[in-house]
């Protein structure tokens, strides 16, 4: 199923992807660092939700409170909760 996520408090505007079983697939992020977040997207794809929230959440941008993988941990948190 295909999830839509827009970010609070970072540069991206909207983050999409599919959740097969579980595991991330087809993350595209609109918005945002390009390069950086092309990174982010090729290194989650394929990984168990669970682990990625785990390792992006409470990653910060400079002084924000937050980045675009911590917003991302958000978006995958809502999308495992809406499949209960």
């Amino acid at each position: 199923m295909t999830y839509s996520y827009r970010p609070k408090g970072v540069c991206s505007r909207q983050m999409t992807f599919d959740l097969e079983d579980g595991v991330v697939r087809h993350l595209k992020v609109e918005g945002g660092c390009d390069g950086n977040l092309k990174g982010i997207s090729a290194l989650v794809e394929g990984m168990k939700a669970e682990d990625a929230i785990a390792r992006l959440r409470g990653i910060t941008c400079g002084p924000k409170r937050t980045s675009c993988p911590d917003q991302l941990s958000y978006a995958l948190e809502e999308a495992l909760a809406s499949r209960e």
